[in-house]
């Protein structure tokens, strides 16, 4: 019973602690990702996206880019970017760009993982575009497209209201907008955070090695050299572990640390943090957009390339002698409450939040704001937040226990 309470309190210190590490990360990457979303709008970026060439295919990345890291809220942009006009393929290089190349994404994984993961999640981005693009042209899929696009006409959309971008900086109804655009990702994302983290102390506590080891075949503490099949077991089993997780691709990003940290392969902690569009909930999701047909066959591209993706990734990491070694990331052992930077970088973005919500509740609470976003299942939903409770409830009584007992 000591052992387990000693377990118990531990988990929620390192939920707790790898919470305040990844903080004004969080705070910094959804407020530039709410700003974006209110001035770049739609509409503007559609009208560049109407083919299948280089130029649309590289629009929509960039456009990816800026744009929101949340999964549920790239599915819903990229269905009205396509049923607006854009292309298949740019719109898939949109919604791939969106989940993988955004800049709160790369500031988080810079934290847990260090920097050689920050370019293999950017490259891996751009070799995801680059392979499903292939796969597209290669495979022509035109009556699944055809179809999809007449599944999404069957239903209207409210014309978007296009205001000029200077007109935008000075109106305080834009900046209302962009403040409640910012509780909006927060809210979208609440849960999966809070369950990700969770689970990754509870991992690190109770979790021996000899699972990671029997998950992820040949792996080890200091292990550095893999064969083709052990990688290719790993970059199959990685989206699994992440299916498992049921969480995005934020929240999965300290699981992927203690992955790293467990011995897994480079190839395989990537292709864990690229699964966040190759679970269920994503493939019911397109499937209500476009149909099950559509839906299995993105599916099917984004796996494909996930697994040629990393693989291509640990292999020029390791010719270029790239590959970190996992004993210095062992990131349960770091201080996450030490009075450094982090403290400080806290403490300046949480009032960053304080303005951002004043500004959209306050100063702004008469302006109207709706952002649609993919259609979650209500069961789901409710599971996921009941869930979320409950981790609020075991990291209270861990903290009671780390100190009072």
């Amino acid at each position: 019973m000591n052992q387990f309470i000693q377990q118990w309190s531990d988990a929620a210190y390192t939920s707790i602690g790898f919470f305040w590490m990844a903080l004004w990360a969080f705070i910094l990457g959804y407020a530039i990702s709410s700003i974006i979303q209110i001035f770049v709008t739609e509409k503007r970026m559609q009208k560049t996206m109407g083919d299948a060439g280089g130029k649309s295919v590289l629009l929509g990345t960039f456009f990816g880019f800026i744009s929101s890291s949340c999964s549920f809220s790239a599915l819903a942009t990229t269905k009205s970017l396509f049923q607006k006009g854009a292309s298949f393929v740019s719109s898939i290089a949109f919604l791939l760009a969106s989940t993988n190349l955004v800049i709160e994404l790369g500031i988080i994984i810079s934290i847990f993982l260090g920097w050689q993961f920050v370019v293999g999640e950017y490259l891996g981005g751009i070799l995801l575009i680059l392979c499903s693009w292939l796969l597209i042209r290669l495979i022509n899929p035109t009556s699944l497209i055809q179809n999809a696009r007449e599944k999404l006409n069957e239903s209207k959309e409210n014309p978007e209201v296009d205001k000029s971008f200077q007109d935008k900086l000075k109106s305080e109804e834009s900046w209302a907008k962009v403040g409640k655009q910012y509780f909006m990702e927060w809210k979208m994302v609440w849960k999966d955070v809070t369950v990700g983290f969770t689970i990754a102390g509870i991992v690190s506590a109770f979790i021996p090695d000899a699972f990671f080891q029997t998950l992820f075949i040949n792996t080890g503490e200091g292990q550095q050299t893999f064969g083709f099949f052990t990688l290719l077991e790993h970059v199959i089993v990685g989206p699994v572990a992440a299916f498992l997780t049921f969480i995005g691709s934020m929240g999965n990003i300290p699981l992927a640390a203690l992955l790293f940290g467990k011995g897994v392969s480079f190839a395989g902690v990537i292709a864990f943090i690229f699964s966040d569009l190759v679970v269920f909930p994503v493939l019911r999701i397109n499937a209500k957009y476009y149909g099950w047909k559509m839906s299995l066959f993105i599916l099917f591209l984004l796996f494909t390339s996930l697994i040629g993706t990393s693989l291509f990734l640990h292999y020029g990491f390791e010719f270029f002698n790239m590959i970190p070694e996992t004993s210095a990331k062992m990131i349960t052992e770091k201080n996450h409450f030490a009075i450094d930077y982090t403290f400080f970088m806290n403490i300046a973005f949480l009032i960053v939040t304080g303005l951002l919500i004043y500004i959209g509740f306050v100063k702004g609470k008469s302006v109207p704001h709706h952002k649609e976003m993919a259609p979650k299942s209500p069961m789901l939903e409710k599971g996921l937040k009941w869930v979320a409770l409950a981790c609020y409830a075991w990291l209270s009584i861990g903290i009671l226990l780390k100190f009072f007992v």
